[in-house]
């Protein structure tokens, strides 16, 4: 009998340790399996270049939400960002595409606007900042600015 308790006991812990790595892996690789909670916003931008499905949607450097998907809809990148319930974004807010540090992780921050009236469900962000060419920027440093000279 006691052989069979302890298979009891062995097999309890191999179990709760499965539940416990799958809870980890869903975490980590930042899947929603437990379904979308929140509201989702739209947003177009000139380029995303670096930011990816997952990034975090900030406020004053919080997070409150995620980039639920991304597509080229009229020449341009418009991000469905999905908004955490309880979180109001104004109708003048601004979106940009910021990294942390110089090449860090790419996010979106919301700049809050000053008016009262706010953005519904399904809404769109009208105004967005596309993040700067780094490739751009230093060959413009290196070799001045190539339009300088044009007439």
């Amino acid at each position: 009998m006691n052989h069979r308790a302890t298979e009891i006991v062995v097999g309890i812990f191999v179990v709760a340790g499965l539940v416990c790595l799958g809870y980890l892996a869903i975490k980590l690789g930042k899947l929603d399996a437990f379904g979308n909670s929140g509201y989702v916003l739209y947003a177009d931008f000139a380029s995303v270049a670096g930011l990816r499905r997952g990034d975090a949607v900030e406020i004053a450097g919080v997070g409150v939400g995620r980039v639920d998907s991304m597509a080229l809809v009229d020449d341009r990148a418009r991000l469905t960002l999905r908004i955490n319930p309880g979180v109001a974004v104004q109708e003048d807010a601004i979106a940009s595409v910021r990294a942390r540090g110089l090449i860090g992780d790419k996010f979106i921050a919301i700049s809050p606007g000053a008016s009262d009236r706010l953005i519904p469900s399904g809404g769109k962000i009208r105004e967005t900042e596309s993040p700067p060419d780094i490739t751009d920027l230093i060959g413009k440093m290196i070799g001045g600015d190539v339009t300088k000279g044009a007439p």
